[in-house]
């Protein structure tokens, strides 16, 4: 008669096997956005698990089942994120029944995992050595690196985004929240927990002042400012003066061209005859059609010529509302930079303003602003004035010489 025996696997045997099992699962089937909970931090687990349970004194069975749980506590991570820890006791129980694994030890096992879970509780001292080795990062001088892969990780896999420093902060806050569960590893780890307390402190220190930095930067104001603001005023007011420069130019130019204009054709239009002179030259006498286009040349240049004047012709803004009083010193309205609003206040009421404004460099740039904004103004009406001289007197040339070709084709 024949009997068939299952044999259980020896330690070195199912060690081996569920990290071979481990690393290919995670290699199959783990989502490559999960830069934290890999491999790498599974291995880092069972590497401190091992250790706990020699500081601990563990007897070889729960030595065994202490790595085992190690290797299998974030297996869950391959089929779901939230609540991964229930589906790595599923996986452990289905591959350890599968190995022959006695059934009492895998109940074991699987509690362990599920102690990992942060609502669970942990009653036994495997549970706590399991949940002290998951947490080892804490402990260990990679502890900046390996939070860095964690916040990167939730960015992708979980969509939630942290600003450097608020992710600073949480992680000091954690880290000063944190207590490992056994003695051991509080003995094991408490020395790098401080030291990485400290430089969480530190770093966030550090980042609180890039933060403040970059927001100086970016919000910087009246009240603290910088070349660039001083440089676009300067840049402003040149520009402003090279405008008023060119319309006065082209305003002098067409005064004097119309001018000349004026004088040539009301010379043409009165002659003196007999020591007298007379209302029209002979050749409009004799040629009356010829007043025409006359007409039209010497209306042109006088609307051009007037239309010059007034482009030309200073001028400088100022309010009707305004009366002597102090108050205008700080209405917002007004450039106290300005002679044509500051005559409008005595002399005590004018110092006293230019005082506050030296004082308040947000007044002062305010007053800046407002003299920009009223030369702009000014410039505004200068310009269409001045469109309006060159317009009228293109218009009137070309009228001038349409006519003179009508009398010519008359003549003809």
């Amino acid at each position: 008669m024949e009997t068939t025996a299952t044999l259980q696997p020896t330690k070195a045997e199912i060690l081996k096997k569920a990290k071979a099992y481990i690393t290919t699962l995670f290699d199959e089937k783990l989502p490559k956005q999960l830069v934290y909970h890999n491999v790498d931090h599974t291995v880092n687990t069972v590497r401190e698990a091992r250790a706990l349970g020699q500081d601990a004194g563990l007897n070889e069975a729960d030595q065994e089942a202490l790595v085992l749980a190690a290797w299998f506590h974030d297996a869950g991570y391959t089929e779901a994120y939230d609540g991964h820890e229930y589906r790595s006791m599923v996986l452990a129980e289905q591959w350890l029944q599968e190995q022959h694994y006695p059934a009492d030890r895998i109940a074991v096992i699987v509690e362990m995992i599920k102690a990992t879970h942060r609502d669970e509780p942990r009653t036994t001292q495997l549970q706590r050595l399991l949940v002290d080795a998951d947490m080892s990062n804490t402990g260990r001088e990679d502890f900046a690196a390996r939070a860095e892969l964690l916040r990167a990780e939730w960015e992708v896999a979980q969509g939630r985004t942290f600003s450097s420093v608020g992710w600073a902060e949480s992680q000091l806050d954690f880290l000063m929240s944190f207590k490992f569960l056994t003695s051991e590893a509080k003995s094991r780890y408490k020395e790098q927990l401080k030291e990485n307390i400290k430089d969480q402190r530190k770093l966030l220190k550090k980042t609180e002042k890039k933060r403040k930095e970059k927001d100086k930067a970016r919000t910087e104001t009246f009240a603290e400012p910088k070349r660039g603001i001083e440089t676009m005023f300067r840049t402003m007011y040149s520009n402003h003066m090279k405008l008023s420069d060119m319309a006065d130019k082209k305003a002098n130019m067409m005064i004097s061209l119309n001018a000349v204009l004026i004088s040539v054709i009301i010379t043409y239009l009165g002659t003196k005859v007999g020591g007298k002179t007379a209302v029209l030259s002979p050749a409009i006498t004799h040629n009356p059609v010829l007043s025409i286009p006359m007409g039209i040349l010497l209306l042109t240049s006088l609307g051009s010529v007037v239309s010059a004047i007034l482009s030309a012709q200073p001028d400088v803004t100022s309010f009707k509302w305004l009366k002597k009083s102090p108050e205008i010193a700080t209405n917002r309205r007004v450039n106290l930079l300005f002679f044509g609003n500051f005559t409008k206040l005595n002399l005590d009421d004018f110092q006293g303003g230019m005082r506050e404004l030296m004082r308040q460099k947000d007044a002062l740039y305010t007053n800046m602003v407002t003299d920009v904004y009223y030369l702009g103004e000014v410039l505004s009406r200068k310009y269409r004035l001045l469109r309006v001289s060159y317009t009228i007197f293109m218009v009137g040339l070309i009228l001038t010489a349409l006519s003179f070709g009508i009398v010519l084709l008359y003549k003809i």
